[in-house]
């Protein structure tokens, strides 16, 4: 066994230790196990604990285990399916409503940015034909 299935049989906080004590040691190697965290996938919080002991336990497919732990963790998006039919035709009516929602008071937004920069610019014109008209500058005597 290596020194990587050891850590993971630890779980992350091994991982984390042995990170924190090797910059400690030589910030290199400690950015070294960090980039390698990132880039295995090990910190992953969807990934459970990436290649330690929870990797293949009861799933059919890491494509599986990743729609679950979406819908789990960063909410049920569209295209994932609950496994309630109503709740699903609920949950697509509610987001496309918000979906609707959100485009109209962007609209509306545009609208009153609209309004206000007209407002302003009338103003500008207005107080500009207010002002009495600029005389050309005298042309000074030459000495």
């Amino acid at each position: 066994m290596d020194i990587a299935q050891k850590l993971d049989d630890l779980g992350k906080p091994a991982w984390i230790a042995i990170m924190i004590l090797s910059f400690i040691a030589w910030w290199p190697l400690g950015l070294g196990i960090l980039a390698y965290l990132v880039w295995s996938g090990r910190m992953r919080c969807w990934n459970h604990g990436g290649h330690g002991r929870w990797h293949n336990q009861g799933r059919e497919s890491g494509k599986e285990r990743m729609r679950e732990a979406m819908g789990r963790w960063c909410g049920a998006r569209r295209g994932f399916s609950s496994g309630n039919h109503a709740f699903d035709e609920y949950r697509e009516e509610t987001l496309r409503r918000l979906e609707e929602e959100e485009r109209e008071f962007k609209e509306f937004l545009d609208r009153l940015r609209h309004a206000k920069d007209k407002a302003e610019f009338d103003q500008f014109m207005a107080e500009r034909t207010r002002r009495p008209p600029e005389s050309p500058p005298e042309p000074q005597p030459q000495v």
